[in-house]
């Protein structure tokens, strides 16, 4: 039972954080409708969202964080420890009980969003929007990618993705 909460309490605080982020810069992304842009602006944003959906959306996402959430949670149900099940959302995506190299590459990437949210805040109109539309693309992508790993996860095995555990975990 308390693996079960902690699975879908890491997905659906996941799910949330992902949706959330999208939902708030989709505003901010449909003000580009409201300014006066050139037909490179267009192409410029046609470039960006393509990009982003690649590169954030298949590969960030698709291909290595949402199978590591699903991986993680499965193993969370699986090996239900009161303090992970507590902080599901944050054990699923890679923050606590994991391995070194997957936290520092959790908190890097955690600094490197914030960097680039930091200057994004501060770019003109229309590329402010701009920006967001792509990254918008790249997290609904993401969402939805996550939703069908952790739905596989409870359908089939998916053993063969790394939920980079520390190593104590094959001690416990």
């Amino acid at each position: 039972m308390l693996g079960r909460i902690g699975f879908v309490w890491g997905a659906i605080g996941v799910i949330c954080l992902l949706m959330f982020s999208a939902l708030r810069l989709s505003k901010i992304a449909l003000e580009f409708l409201l300014y006066p842009t050139h037909v490179w602006h267009w192409l410029i944003l046609a470039l960006w969202v393509a990009f982003m959906a690649y590169s954030e959306g298949y590969k960030g996402f698709q291909r290595t964080f949402s199978p590591r959430v699903a991986a993680r949670l499965l193993w969370l149900k699986n090996n239900p420890k009161i303090w992970l099940v507590v902080f599901a959302p944050l054990f699923a995506m890679g923050f606590i009980y994991a391995s070194k190299k997957r936290a520092i590459i959790s908190y890097t990437i955690l600094v490197m969003v914030l960097i680039f949210v930091a200057i994004a805040i501060n770019l003109p109109q229309p590329w402010r929007p701009l920006v967001d539309a792509g990254v918008v693309v790249g997290l609904l992508w993401g969402t939805t990618a996550t939703w069908w790993f952790i739905l596989a996860a409870l359908r089939t095995d998916i053993s063969t993705v790394n939920p980079d555990l520390p190593q104590s975990a094959n001690q416990d």
